[in-house]
């Protein structure tokens, strides 16, 4: 399944737009929609979770998942076979997305911040998983594409447990 052009393509972002963009990459990624999923980044983009405290920089601290878009792709290639150990079978996920902001705008890009709490469910028993994601959105063609993505974990100065799926 591909990102729908839907009603928001040649528009301006408004803050229900956004939401309704931010919620549906949710639920994309909770449902495993990875062709769909996918089909919301721009070709520059930079999907980062860092690891460490708040001053975290991609080139200077360890990160958890620091992709470009070409390992975006590799990573949900991985996912796609079904054999990727960590998610097989795949975790529920369920996640909800709250405190939407509108936090500026920047050479075409708007950014905008989330909190969310996510349950993965597991054979090990419910994970639950907390943060702020910080988006870097774009106005394009055919709709609202995904240029970054910041996911600020609160316990990114701990030791993590196995992150296999999109966080």
């Amino acid at each position: 399944m591909t990102a729908p052009a839907g009603p928001e393509a040649g528009q301006e972002l408004d803050l229900r737009r956004i939401e309704q963009f931010v919620y549906r990459e949710a639920r994309y990624a909770d449902e495993h929609d990875y062709d769909a999923w996918e089909a919301l980044w721009t070709d520059d983009a930079l999907y980062w979770v860092p690891a460490g405290g708040d001053h975290a920089e991609p080139g200077g601290q360890m990160s958890v998942i620091y992709d470009n878009r070409s390992r975006i792709a590799t990573r949900l290639n991985q996912l796609r076979t079904g054999r990727r150990y960590a998610q097989s079978p795949p975790s529920g996920l369920r996640r909800v997305i709250s405190n939407v902001e509108l936090l500026g705008r920047e050479d075409g890009d708007v950014t905008v911040a989330a909190n969310f709490v996510l349950a993965e469910s597991r054979e090990r028993g419910v994970v639950t998983w907390a943060g702020r994601v910080i988006y870097r959105l774009r106005l394009a063609d055919d709709g609202i594409r995904l240029a970054g993505k910041q996911v600020l974990l609160v316990n990114r100065d701990q030791p993590l447990p196995t992150l296999a799926f999109l966080i």
